[in-house]
């Protein structure tokens, strides 16, 4: 390898980490051929730390008695204890399948695919996740209802977050 191949290297290696960084990605792999037998095999990530917290769940449940003597003011508390658990374990969810930017609408300023209370069909677009200045359309999973959706406009996601929940 001359010196001027592994020159070019280093800038690809710091021009891949910048549009990591650039793009909120959390990773990027890619492989360079520069003839049958030579290529340049990359792999540039970052660490995410996710961090889970419990603490809300005891001060809810806590609370419940001491604010609610009737009864009648339990069942709306009960409510919030539903909507907190984790939408990724719903039969419903669809799941992000790549990292990249999510989308509801086709551009800025059109309407959404999609709106809660939407009857989808099999295969029609939800939303978008743009990666890498590619647009991935994400079709429905199954026919049904459009119960939640989970993302924002132009919000950054995840491999595997979940972007809708369809019933």
């Amino acid at each position: 390898m001359t010196k001027n191949t592994r020159d070019n290297d280093v800038a690809f290696i710091q021009a891949l980490a910048e549009l990591l960084n650039a793009n909120d990605l959390t990773e990027i792999a890619v492989t360079r051929d520069y003839a049958p037998d030579d290529s340049l095999k990359v792999r540039v990530s970052k660490q995410t730390n996710i961090v889970h917290t419990a603490a809300p769940a005891a001060p809810v449940a806590a609370a419940a008695p001491a604010a609610a003597p009737a009864p009648a003011a339990a069942a709306p508390a009960a409510a919030p204890a539903a909507a907190s658990e984790d939408p990724a374990d719903h039969p419903g969810a669809v799941p992000s399948p790549m990292v990249g930017t999510a989308y509801l609408a086709a551009e800025p300023g059109a309407s959404a695919f999609v709106k809660i209370g939407d009857q989808v069909k099999e295969g029609q677009t939800l939303m978008i996740v743009e990666a890498m200045k590619t647009m991935n359309h994400i079709p429905a999973p199954k026919s049904g209802t459009v119960k939640r959706i989970l993302v924002d406009d132009g919000q950054p996601v995840e491999y595997g977050t979940t972007l809708m929940i369809v019933e």
